[in-house]
């Protein structure tokens, strides 16, 4: 008697995979379908915020130029009082006040207040008094204020930046999260056992659910 089988014959894993449940295939369709609109979704949010990273970080300099231009402009006011302080104490010393109350006349609109709290501090005689009208609190050169706002301005767009660009970086790790889930779907079909595809299967459905709950939790640029 002849045992042996036809070549026609179906073999086992021909069997197996001809009675695999088409579920199967229209679950790992659906799985791919969706997770390819999610995986451009990230790749499209990644973007944003990469560019509102690149915005962000421009407003930065764009305010420490301000900050480094209104400095200067302190820095001038400061030179300017300098000098002017510089002859009125030689001149007192010197006892020539008529060269005094000249340069004391010259003193500018943000100098002469402070000058004036500092003498009545009696710096000659109280050892506590400050040692100069620049190190008085009233003493603000124009700029100075500028400078101290805009450098604010700077420290708090270079903040944005940094957290703009932990954001994309965040929907790029999703976007390699989203990946694994499209080759497990399409590894599951690859399988002649109606098992081991579920078992795949269930494993990416598991990975695109900790991907859809991070990108609802993620903020995002519409």
């Amino acid at each position: 008697m002849d045992t042996t089988r036809p070549d026609d014959a179906p073999s086992a894993d021909e069997h197996t995979a001809g009675s695999r449940s088409p579920l199967v295939e229209h679950v790992a369709v659906a799985l791919l379908a969706i997770t390819a609109v999610l995986t451009a979704w990230s790749g499209f949010e990644a973007s944003k915020w990469s560019g509102e990273m690149s915005i962000s970080f421009s407003r930065a300099s764009t305010q420490r130029i301000e900050a480094s231009r209104e400095a200067t402009t302190a820095e001038a006011a400061r030179a300017v009082d300098l000098q002017v302080f510089g002859i009125w104490l030689e001149a007192t010393s010197e006892g020539n006040h008529e060269l005094a109350e000249f340069a004391r006349e010259r003193f500018t609109d943000h100098f002469a207040p402070a000058f004036d709290e500092w003498l009545a501090t009696r710096p000659l005689k109280n050892p506590d008094a400050p040692r100069s009208p620049f190190a008085m609190d009233s003493y603000v050169p124009p700029g100075r204020v500028e400078a101290a706002e805009a450098d604010a301005r700077a420290d708090a767009y270079f903040a944005d930046a940094l957290a703009d660009n932990q954001r994309g970086d965040n929907y790029t790790l999703l976007t390699v999260l989203f990946a694994l889930v499209l080759f497990f779907g399409a590894l599951s079909n690859r399988f002649g056992s109606e098992r081991k595809s579920w078992t795949i299967l269930v494993g990416a459905g598991v990975l695109l659910l900790v991907g859809v709950g991070l990108l609802i939790f993620f903020p995002k640029i519409i």
